[in-house]
């Protein structure tokens, strides 16, 4: 007799056991690889928006139209959001056919490249019209680059977290692309300060020539990433869908719908960072830019302790309550905020913004990424958050250029577009306040029905179940 007929017979595997240590995700890797990625990418995404507000209408345009001249600037700052729809399209397609990884590596070359271009642009003095239409086209490519990298670096950390704490590691997403934006501000502020004649030459170019060394850091950190293991399990299992967006939108419309919605929060973050700051510094009230431009660096530095702390919170009571409040909140601080800066008032600046944009619209924007990816199955899952934040992120993106126009042609009626941005805070708390509660839901069963999640059924890899009935819980229809 062999000694292994000696030997006792192992124990059937327990359902509710964790899976196997090759199974696990690497919540930590994923969350510092989506936090320093998105800080680097959204780094050449803003400093856009400060030179859009203070240097671009005298560089790329008509500078004896003034006025226009400032229209237009922020116009094309909402031009990349106008693409983002389109790379949504296209980049959630192939993240959901080929996985997460790529995307994140996708996305930081072609937003370094063409941050990078833009600083050798030539200016309107020397070429006319034609500098105004490339910068409007490598705006469009950070547009499409950007439309891929919140999507999937949000898929990438919540298909890696532990279903307790989802909303935690997700949120180092958006606390990255508050990092990136303090970077931004804070290139720009010795910027401002040189003489006209070096500004508006050379001086501006400095934070977009760069760019190429943040994207080689970038590259060198993601590259190496591992692929989820939710993602590995779909792809094992050929449950990946051929075509993600017809599914999305048979199954998933509705939710696609209420991300649409929440996504207008943006709103918020395009009226601070890039129309109050020229409404501060334009002729009106003639605050100083350096000035302004620290009240931006030190409200997202706050932002960057108060959006994992919101976050922790929404993996206690929930997502919504978390998101509302926020929004809600926001919508009643931009009236404080706005008339402080029509005021004048530095320390009334300083204390407003900080409160609006640092501490409560921290609780919206750190919760979006968790709240919005577990609305989808994992074979739609970035399809259905790219599209729908980014189709939501557009209209955001020309809140800066209605703000404008609200403003009137001297720029000074802060109260309509106090008023504009606080009925928009109110569309996405109507539109959450519609959502189902996920934060209980567990990994394997996200965008299921709510009674499809029965407790029987057979166990799946990560530990999740299949309803009975289901070839996959990824056919159930979201709710």
């Amino acid at each position: 007799m062999s000694p292994r007929s000696h030997a006792p017979s192992e124990p059937p595997p327990d359902p509710s056991a964790a899976p196997p240590a090759a199974t696990r995700g690497r919540p930590r890797k994923a969350a510092v690889a989506a936090w320093i990625g998105s800080a680097l990418e959204y780094y050449d995404f803003f400093i856009y928006g400060s030179a859009a507000a203070l240097f671009f209408p005298k560089v790329f345009f008509d500078p004896d139209d003034p006025a226009t001249a400032t229209l237009i600037s922020m116009a094309t700052f909402g031009v990349a959001y106008a693409a983002r729809p389109i790379g949504a399209l296209i980049l959630g397609h192939v993240g959901d056919r080929l996985g997460r990884r790529k995307i994140m590596v996708f996305t930081l070359i072609l937003m370094g490249l063409s941050t990078f271009v833009i600083g050798c642009l030539p200016t309107y003095a020397q070429i006319g019209t034609a500098a105004p239409v490339l910068l409007v086209l490598m705006r469009v490519l950070q547009g499409l680059s950007a439309a891929g990298e919140q999507a999937s670096a949000n898929s990438m950390t919540l298909e890696h977290a532990p279903e307790h704490r989802r909303g935690y590691y997700t949120s180092f997403t958006l606390n990255g692309t508050q990092a990136g934006q303090i970077l931004a501000t804070l290139v720009f502020i010795p910027v401002a300060a040189l003489p006209d004649a070096q500004l508006y030459t050379w001086g501006w170019r400095i934070p977009f020539l760069l760019s190429i060394a943040v994207s080689v850091v970038g590259y060198l950190i993601r590259r190496n990433l591992e692929e989820t293991p939710v993602f590995e399990e779909v792809s094992a299992s050929d449950e990946v869908s051929r075509l993600p967006l017809a599914d999305l939108l048979r199954h998933h419309w509705a939710d696609v719908l209420r991300v649409i919605g929440g996504a207008l929060i943006a709103t918020v973050s395009t009226v601070f960072t890039v129309w109050a700051l020229a409404f501060a510094t334009g002729d009106t009230v003639g605050l100083e830019k350096s000035t302004m431009l620290w009240v931006g660096a030190v409200s997202n530095a706050v932002a960057l302790l108060a959006i994992p702390l919101w976050a922790k919170l929404a993996d206690r009571i929930g997502r919504k309550p978390v998101f509302l409040t926020g929004s809600l909140g926001s919508g009643i601080l931009v009236f404080a905020y706005l008339w402080a800066i029509s005021a004048g008032s530095y320390p009334l600046i300083f204390l407003t913004g900080i409160l609006f944009f640092g501490v409560v619209y921290s609780a919206a924007n750190g919760i979006w990424p968790s709240l919005y990816g577990e609305m989808f199955p994992a074979r739609v899952r970035l399809s259905g958050v790219a599209i729908g934040t980014q189709i939501g992120f557009a209209v955001a993106g020309f809140a800066v250029t209605f703000a404008e126009q609200i403003a009137g042609p001297d720029g000074d009626d802060w109260l309509g577009v106090a008023i504009f941005t606080a009925a928009i805070c109110a569309v996405c708390s109507l539109t959450i306040a519609s959502a189902r509660e996920t934060y209980r839901v567990p990994t394997g069963r996200l965008g299921e029905k709510p009674d499809s999640a029965a407790p029987s059924g057979s166990t799946r890899p990560n530990g999740s179940t299949k309803p009975n009935g289901s070839t996959s819980a990824a056919k159930s229809v979201s709710a």
